[in-house]
């Protein structure tokens, strides 16, 4: 009898620890663009070159700090569309991000949309070495009583929600978070090292809001939970010293793209990013 009951608490141990170390390793899929990829932070992932992902971006800090084994397809250049369907890089085509999810997958993080809206290209673009000489670039894309941007992030709004349905369909059995983009400029920039005049300073800034605005209302009306980046990377825009800034200006003072996280902003916002997983 005493054998027979000592086998039974042994085996009753092996499953409770089993069980609880399946459910402290299910898999961590990390889909995105380049803010969640880190292009030219180091060390790079060798493993998808083309894609410029860094061992050091968010995916990765969140991944260590939750304990749990890491997929990280994040890819610098991608729009939502590469989500569904191959991506073509400079070393060649990537597979779908959607590909790299299963019924065993228990975590998903996203960041999309800002290519698909033109977020980049437009803060590229409003670049002012002449302020007072050359015009604002906010009125350019205001003219007339649009918001070009507004309205891009508008009718792209839907398709951030189909996103998300199809994620829950390639991984049923995972939690959805939905990574915002972060506070890249304070109120009215600091030219010349955000060399934007005041107004489009806070044009560029104002359109990644309404970003984020749309992520948050179609993670909760898609079963997915919101990561707010932007509050907590508040103060640590690109105007701030190293050390402080969580993002890099045209210039940039780290080994980090150019208008993307840092090295110290990847650390931070992984740890929002574990800290919303775990919470």
């Amino acid at each position: 009898m005493r054998t027979t009951a000592f086998i039974t608490i042994m085996v009753a141990a092996l499953v409770t620890t089993a069980g609880t170390a399946a459910a402290a390793t299910g898999e961590y899929v990390a889909l995105g663009d380049s803010a969640a990829a880190g292009p030219l932070i180091l060390p790079p992932d060798l493993s998808s070159p083309g894609c410029l992902r860094s061992l050091a971006d968010y995916p990765h800090v969140a991944a260590k700090q939750l304990g749990v084994p890491l997929k990280d397809v994040t890819c610098s250049g991608a729009t939502t569309a590469d989500m569904y369907a191959p991506q073509q890089t400079e070393a060649g085509a990537v597979p779908p991000q959607l590909d790299a999810l299963s019924a065993t997958t228990e975590t998903v993080t996203v960041t999309i949309g800002g290519n698909d809206v033109g977020l980049v290209g437009a803060a590229t673009s409003c670049i002012n070495l002449l302020p007072g000489i050359n015009p604002d670039c906010v009125d350019r894309y205001t003219a007339g009583g649009h918001d070009q941007l507004a309205e891009k992030i508008a009718a792209f709004e839907p398709t951030w929600g189909a996103l998300l349905d199809a994620i829950h369909a390639k991984a049923p059995n995972a939690d959805v978070f939905v990574a915002g983009y972060g506070t890249y400029l304070p109120r009215n920039g600091c030219w010349p090292i955000a060399p934007l005049t005041p107004r489009d300073a806070n044009y560029i800034q104002g359109s990644i809001d309404k970003t984020n605005a749309a992520l948050a209302r179609q993670a909760a009306a898609h079963n997915a939970r919101y990561v707010d980046v932007r509050t907590a990377s508040i103060g640590h825009d690109v105007c701030k010293l190293p050390g402080v800034k969580w993002f890099e200006s045209v210039i940039p003072t780290a080994v980090a793209a150019p208008l993307h996280p840092n090295a110290d902003g990847m650390r931070h916002i992984g740890a929002v990013v574990a800290a919303a997983v775990s919470g």
